[in-house]
C-alpha cells in the first residue's frame, strides 16, 4: 500500500506527538530524540516530525512511501520520462531507517518516493536536509 508522507518541523516535538496521537487515534510508529514518525492507517498517511524549535518553516517537505524497490524504481523511470530529474539514493540512512529512494525538486520544495529497508540507530540524513 502506498501513502502520502507529510514530514513537519514542529516546535516541541512532546507536545506535537501528543497532538498528532490525540487527532489521529495512534501512537507514533518510530520515536527518538527531536524525531517521531506515525504510520496512519485511515486516512492513509505517513506523518513525519522533526524538533525544530527555530525553524520559520513548518513544512519540512511530501513524499510517497511504497513497499518495494521496485516500486521505486518504477516510480523513478516514470517521472524521469516526464521530464523530471530525480536523484537516487540507494541504500541510504534517513530518519532512523535505511531505505531506497529518489528525491524530486518540486517548484515549492522537495518531493521523496522510497521503501524502508530496515530500522537504523542513527538520524542520519544524505543529500537532502531531513530536518
Amino acid at each position: 500500500m502506498a501513502r502520502v508522507q507529510l514530514a513537519l518541523n514542529v516546535a516541541d516535538i512532546d507536545q506535537a506527538v501528543d497532538f498528532y496521537s490525540r487527532l489521529f487515534g495512534v501512537a507514533p510508529n518510530k520515536r527518538k530524540p527531536g524525531y517521531a514518525n506515525f504510520a496512519v492507517a485511515d486516512p492513509p498517511l505517513k506523518l513525519v516530525l522533526f524538533e525544530a524549535p527555530k525553524g520559520s518553516e513548518r513544512l519540512n517537505h511530501l513524499g510517497v512511501e511504497v513497499e518495494t524497490t521496485d516500486e521505486v524504481g518504477q516510480a523513478a523511470a516514470r517521472i524521469a520520462d516526464a521530464g523530471l530529474p530525480t536523484v537516487n539514493e540507494d541504500g541510504t540512512t534517513c530518519c532512523y531507517a535505511v531505505q531506497d529512494k529518489i528525491w524530486i525538486d518540486g517548484p515549492d520544495g522537495p518531493w521523496e518516493w522510497y521503501t524502508v529497508l530496515a530500522d537504523a540507530e542513527t538520524m542520519s540524513c544524505a543529500s537532502t536536509d531531513c530536518g
